[in-house]
């Protein structure tokens, strides 16, 4: 029974660390990554539509992406969708493929990443310790209906303590890692 929880725990925290990462990618750090247009969705045929379904996205440089849509019609409607999302970048249309420059970033904005980042981050931080103390208070019905005993339960707790404290680490690291490239010039 207490493996099973303890199995719980850790995949609720594996998937909060995950959902950390794929947030963080979406945060610019000055460099162009196809990551960064993950969350644009494009009108296609009345469908939402993830942009990495109707065109082809890359890098030609550090500094801007090129977007080549599988079907012309659709240029319209993939530079509308750039336009409304809050990247902040200004599509270039030239009749085959769409341009977009990663603009600098600015001290003012490279201070407001950091600041989302550390929200993210904290959000993260919540959703591993809501996982630790869901498990403790599993533990703490389970000795109340004596189904185990009071060193299992000792000992449980003080195992999802440390690995809370492992996950906590990684996140940390995380965090520091994005910081550092958001403040890279």
């Amino acid at each position: 029974m207490l493996g099973d929880l303890k199995k719980k725990t850790q995949d609720r925290m594996e998937k909060a660390l995950q959902a950390l990462q794929g947030e963080l990618k979406k945060i610019r750090t000055g460099r162009a990554q196809v990551s960064m247009l993950d969350g644009i969705k494009v009108n296609y045929y009345g469908t939402a539509t993830p942009l990495s379904q109707v065109s082809a996205i890359s890098c030609p440089d550090a500094k801007s992406f090129l977007i080549a849509p599988w079907e012309p019609s659709v240029l319209k409607e993939i530079e509308q969708s750039i336009v409304k999302s809050e990247l902040g970048m200004a599509p270039i249309n030239d009749g085959k493929v769409i341009r977009l420059r990663v603009p600098d970033l600015t001290e003012d904005r490279r201070k407001d990443l950091v600041k989302q980042t550390k929200k993210i981050v904290e959000d993260a931080r919540v959703a591993i310790r809501m996982a630790r103390r869901d498990a403790n208070e599993d533990v703490k019905k389970a000795l109340k209906d004596k189904t185990v005993s009071e060193d299992e339960g000792k000992k449980h707790e003080t195992d999802v303590q440390k690995m809370t404290d492992d996950y906590i680490k990684k996140v940390d690291s995380m965090a520091d890692e994005k910081e550092k490239s958001i403040l890279t010039i």
